[in-house]
């Protein structure tokens, strides 16, 4: 996911969130979502590059092969991250095709967002800091848990095998790493309610600061 340097003082206030897989983002982007923020997902841009039709797909299907093609002719998430996480030359092609894409449906959100008067926008990014995007934003905010829980999850409560998950979680950066380059880091080392609660405190903060920028 690529895109653009930072608005300027008159835009809006740029949060990047990101977090290693199974961290815990997606309960903050809901609970930031539920306070009246703009939240856009990487994930659901990069499932709208792809829809049935679009270019996006064919592109994927050509260089993958039609064995990512779903039956209902959509793209088949699941024969696509089997195949990359075991390829990483094949996962870099496959970004090279899709970044671009999901770029331009960021952008074209945030101008959106933006032209509706809203002061803080949130894109929640997994592969933030892998894809180099930090710079992107005014802020970023990391969601950090132990790498045993996250495992946990993922077999638990997504279904994937031990091994699976393993590769997974391998193929993404230093999660400590990411937790000193960001500008604010939410530690999920305890509830549901507690994350959702440090949460809302950090969204206050970055509503004042936003509210008070020129």
């Amino acid at each position: 996911m690529t895109g653009s340097a930072p608005s300027s003082s008159s835009g809006a206030l740029q949060v990047g969130l990101t977090g290693n897989v199974a961290s815990g983002k997606s309960t903050v982007a809901r609970t930031w979502a539920g306070m009246g923020i703009p939240v856009v997902s990487a994930d659901d841009l990069a499932r709208a590059a792809v829809e049935p039709g679009s270019e996006g797909l064919e592109a994927v299907v050509g260089l993958m092969g039609s064995e990512v093609r779903a039956p209902d002719g959509g793209l088949d998430r699941s024969a696509v991250r089997r195949r990359v996480f075991r390829d990483p030359e094949l996962r870099r092609r496959l970004e090279a095709v899709l970044h671009p894409r999901i770029a331009e449906l960021r952008a074209a959100w945030v101008r959106e967002r933006e032209a509706e008067g809203h002061r803080i926008l949130v894109s929640e990014v997994p592969l933030l800091f892998e894809a180099d995007l930090a710079h992107r934003f005014h802020q970023v905010v990391v969601v950090h848990a132990d790498p045993k829980v996250r495992l946990e999850r993922l077999v638990r409560d997504r279904g994937l095998g031990e091994d699976e998950a393993r590769r997974i979680m391998d193929a993404q950066g230093d999660p400590e790493a990411k937790c000193r380059a960001a500008h604010h880091v939410l530690l999920n080392h305890g509830s549901r309610g507690e994350l959702e609660a440090a949460a809302r405190s950090l969204m206050e903060r970055l509503r004042r600061e936003a509210e008070t920028s020129p």
